[in-house]
C-alpha cells in the first residue's frame, strides 16, 4: 500500500468501515510511514474534539413529526414530470428495440424458409414414399373405378375424377385418403409394369387452372396441374416420358366429356 491509498482509506479505517484484510494493510503501512501516521494521528485528533465539543441540538417537535410521518409511508413516490419523461423515453426505446427485433427475426425467417410450393413438394414425395414403405397402398384396392369412386363418398368434401387406363397400360390399383396442402386429398394409384404412380387430387382454387408442370427431386418425376376445378400431382419413378404419357392418357377422357371443341393438350406438346 502506498501513501495515497492509505490517505484515502485512513476516514475509513477511522470509523472502522475497513474490512480486516485493508485494515491490517493500512496499520502495517502506518507502522512503517512517518507522514501517514502522523496524518492519522490528527484525523482521530479532529475526531475526538467534534465529538467532545461539538454543539448537539434535538429536532423540534415539528420536524420529528414529520420525519416519522415520512419513514410510515410506503416507499412508492410520486413521479417527477422529469422521472416520468425519462421513463417515457426508455418505454419507448425497449419497445423500438423489441419491435426492431421481432421484424429482424420474421424478416430472417421469412427469407430462410423454403417457398410454400417446395414445401408441398416435399409432403408430396413423403407421401409417396410412405404408401410404398408402409404396406398402405391403398384403402379401397379394386381395378374398378365404379367401385374405387363411390368409396370416397362421406369421405371427402369434393368427387376425384377416376379414370380407367387399363387400355394405356397403367392399371388401376386402388384409392386412399391422405393429407396434403393442409387438407384431405384423394390418392389414386396406378401400375406401369414394375412402376407405381401416385395421383393426388384436390379442389382447386375459383378460375385456376395451369398447364402441366415438371420437375424432378429426390429420384422421381413429378407432374401437377389444375384443370376442371381440380388440381393434380402425379409421382413416380418413371422416367418423365413416361410419366408423361400416364398424363396425356388422363386428359384423354375429358376430351369426350367437355366437346370437340375443347382440346386438352398432351404433356409437353
Amino acid at each position: 500500500m502506498n501513501c495515497s491509498e492509505a490517505n484515502d482509506l485512513m476516514q475509513g479505517h477511522l470509523d472502522h468501515e475497513l474490512d480486516l484484510v485493508r485494515a491490517i494493510e493500512i496499520e502495517k503501512h502506518m507502522e512503517a510511514c512517518k507522514a501517514c501516521s502522523e496524518a492519522y494521528r490528527q484525523y482521530k485528533t479532529l475526531q475526538s474534539a467534534l465529538k467532545e465539543q461539538g454543539q448537539y441540538y434535538s429536532a423540534p417537535e415539528y420536524l420529528q413529526s414529520r420525519i416519522r410521518s415520512a419513514l410510515a409511508l410506503p416507499r412508492a413516490h410520486k413521479a417527477t414530470p422529469w422521472s416520468r419523461t425519462l421513463s417515457l423515453t426508455w418505454l419507448n426505446f425497449g419497445a423500438s428495440l423489441a419491435l426492431a427485433v421481432v421484424a429482424t427475426l420474421g424478416l430472417s425467417l421469412y427469407l430462410v424458409a423454403p417457398p410454400p410450393s417446395e414445401l408441398l413438394t416435399e409432403d408430396i414425395i413423403s407421401s409417396h414414399v410412405r404408401s410404398l414403405m408402409a404396406n398402405h397402398l391403398a384403402d379401397i384396392a379394386s381395378s374398378d373405378q365404379h367401385t374405387v369412386k363411390p368409396w370416397f363418398t362421406g369421405k371427402l368434401d369434393f368427387s376425384p375424377p377416376v379414370t380407367d387406363l387399363t387400355a394405356q397400360d397403367f392399371a388401376l390399383v386402388g384409392g386412399r385418403l391422405d393429407y396434403l396442402d393442409n387438407r384431405p386429398v384423394a390418392a389414386l394409384v396406378y401400375r406401369h409394369r414394375q412402376h407405381l404412380v401416385n395421383l393426388f387430387i384436390w379442389p382447386a382454387t375459383p378460375a385456376e387452372v395451369s398447364a402441366p408442370d415438371t420437375l424432378s427431386k429426390q429420384g422421381y418425376n413429378l407432374i401437377h396441374w389444375a384443370h376442371a376445378g381440380m388440381v393434380f400431382w402425379a409421382i413416380s419413378d418413371l422416367d418423365l416420358a413416361e410419366l408423361k404419357e400416364f398424363v396425356a392418357a388422363l386428359a384423354k377422357p375429358s376430351e369426350s366429356q367437355t366437346g370437340a371443341g375443347t382440346r386438352s393438350e398432351p404433356v409437353g406438346q
